[in-house]
């Protein structure tokens, strides 16, 4: 057991093994691809506008009332129970949809599965208070590699025991319990963080409020990742200014000691960082450019989850899987590995997003629209198949730019910060157009409807951002005409660029 011992004592090598082992795990989630056909089914035997218009909205709200509170107690009680928690109600998850019967059962888990997507948060915000700084770029990578080995794995494994096997959707689920439970044991692994990233010395806060922030404009930013599910990685975007990186320097791995940090968790220092926080969403929302592309986020993330939300309910409607093979774990599988392939090219060009970003949104959003239309209108399941492919590969490659666009000249505790407003507005608005539009107290459509509302919403966003871009560019071209550059450069400029 010496490699054991040697990868104890090695510093970040444990947390992020060990992290990287629940990504997979909490992750391979073998029966999610066949979650809507399991709950129509003879199992649960819940019809398909119960299922649409009832259960799955109580997770959007579920989810937003959790999304907040969380985010806050995340970081104050330093990541690791909120890990566990997941875990655990990972395990209750599909206990639930395992052993228990009726409609207010199935109700529960959507309350329980909010909880699940509501702690998602710590996952990267633990490493990062457990490991160096120079290694966060090395220990994102790791994660994310696991969090996509899981999904990719598991979406391939169910497809192949559903199509192969013949295996019953019980069984499927009874084996995503079982890897679950791993997951929820290996979290109990994870050493204890002993700091965090806003409830930290008081002393400190004031050391870093006097010292400028140093845009994260450096080699790391090349490292800009995002995973197959739309959550942002902020690999390469956590530079900190020089004063906090040579006090950072002088501290152990882990963290001041436990005893200091009981003075960072008082009542008076909560009301402290809630008005930092406070002062920094002001100040960072106050630029225009990062204004715009915070509101292509959040109304592009709103539309990418109803569309998630949804998108098994439309393609039962399409091809009835109670009487027709349905390939839902392959698309997933496909969709999961061409995502990330298309987020991680778009780190590999050359183009000015400051100045092409707002067309790109907006050409690329029209595309998405035009696909969503495609799977609403053919009623063939494979052209909904290759119509849900391509909409996520464009989704994550927009949303890619978007976050190294915002995350670019802010500090890694701004960027979190910013990173939980847009998804939070993001699930907000998700949150009014589930009431107004699936809800079975508002319109209650059917899923026909709805998904020509989707790709109505998501043409709106390309007909303003196209405008905005067109805009921009005219702007651009009519500011170059009345001043020609001169041959000197300003000292310090730098174009952001991929």
């Amino acid at each position: 057991m010496g490699w054991w011992t040697e990868l104890k004592s090695s510093g970040w090598k444990y947390p992020t093994t060990v992290l990287s082992l629940y990504g997979f795990l909490a992750n391979c989630r073998v029966a999610e691809p066949f979650l809507t056909p399991y709950l129509i089914g003879p199992h649960k035997n819940i019809s398909g506008d119960v299922v649409t218009n009832y259960l799955f909205p109580i997770w959007t709200y579920s989810y937003l009332a959790f999304l907040l509170p969380v985010f806050l107690l995340t970081d104050f009680l330093r990541y690791k129970p909120l890990i566990v928690l997941q875990g655990l109600f990972l395990v209750t998850n599909y206990i639930l949809l395992c052993f228990a019967p009726g409609l207010p059962a199935m109700t529960l888990l959507q309350i329980n599965y909010a909880v699940v997507t509501s702690t998602e948060v710590g996952y990267f915000s633990y490493i990062y208070s457990v490991i160096p700084v120079e290694k966060y770029q090395r220990a994102t990578g790791y994660l994310r590699s696991a969090m996509l080995a899981g999904y990719t794995f598991g979406a391939s494994l169910g497809q192949v025991l559903v199509s192969l096997a013949g295996l019953d959707y019980f069984y499927i689920n009874t084996i995503t319990l079982g890897i679950v439970s791993m997951a929820f044991l290996v979290s109990l692994w994870l050493p204890m963080p002993q700091r965090s990233m806003f409830f930290k010395e008081q002393t400190a806060a004031a050391v870093g409020a006097q010292q400028p922030e140093e845009p994260v404009m450096d080699e790391a930013t090349k490292g800009t990742r995002i995973d197959v599910d739309g959550k942002v990685d902020v690999t390469g975007h956590t530079s900190k200014s020089k004063a906090s990186v040579e006090e950072m320097k002088g501290q152990d791995e882990m963290g001041p000691e436990p005893e200091e940090f009981t003075k960072t968790v008082g009542p008076d220092n909560c009301t402290k960082v809630l008005v930092h926080l406070w002062r920094d969403f002001r100040q960072c929302y106050s630029s225009r450019q990062l204004l715009y592309w915070s509101v292509w986020w959040a109304m592009a993330t709103c539309g990418y989850n109803l569309i998630i939300n949804y998108v098994q309910v439309l393609w039962d409607h399409v091809q009835p899987s109670q009487d027709f093979s349905i390939y839902n774990g392959g698309v997933e599988a496909v969709s999961y590995l061409m995502s990330a392939a298309t987020a991680y090219g778009i780190g590999f060009t050359e183009v000015r997003w400051e100045h092409w970003g707002e067309l790109a949104l907006g050409s690329f959003s029209g595309l998405g629209a035009a696909a969503l239309f495609l799977m609403t209108f053919i009623g063939n399941i494979w052209v909904c198949y290759a119509g849900y492919i391509i909409f996520k590969c464009l989704y994550m490659l927009l949303i890619t730019i978007a976050m190294y666009q915002i995350a670019a000249d802010l500090s890694l505790e701004r960027y979190a910060l910013v990173f939980g407003a847009n998804n939070f507005g993001a699930l907000a608005l998700q949150a009014i157009i589930t009431s107004v539009v699936v809800d079975s107290s508002g319109l209650g459509l059917a899923i026909i409807p709805q998904f020509i509302i989707y790709a109505s919403y998501f043409s709106v966003i390309a007909v303003v951002f196209l405008l905005r871009g067109l805009f921009t560019i005219w702007t651009a071209k009519k500011y170059k005409t009345e001043n020609p550059p001169d041959n000197t450069v300003s000292p310090g400029f730098e174009e952001h660029r991929f």
